[in-house]
């Protein structure tokens, strides 16, 4: 075994972080967008984002509290990346379909 072999999950879990970051920039320009324009649309848009980020933030809470993120700092990480992603990913891509 070579010790002198840097860690690589990390970068992984970097890269993981920096694309989760962008696909939210994304988003959020997306929505700043969508909500300026008002209107029916923007109002359920707002009505969705809140709830959904206050239905994400209790369920990592809860996973918190309970361990369920275990106790290495990258696996924490990793645990919640997964957790957001997949609804960050799909918003960007149901928002970037609007016309």
């Amino acid at each position: 075994m070579n010790d002198l072999r840097p860690d690589t999950a990390w970068l992984t879990t970097f890269y993981d972080a920096w694309s989760l970051g962008a696909d939210a920039a994304t988003v959020m320009w997306l929505r700043t967008a969508l909500l300026a324009g008002g209107g029916v649309a923007a109002q359920k848009e707002a009505t969705r984002m809140f709830s959904e980020k206050l239905s994400a933030n209790v369920e990592l809470g809860t996973m918190i509290l309970t361990g369920g993120l275990g106790n290495d700092p990258r696996v924490a990480a990793d645990h919640t990346i997964a957790h957001y992603g997949p609804t960050v990913r799909a918003n960007r891509a149901r928002l970037s379909r609007r016309k």
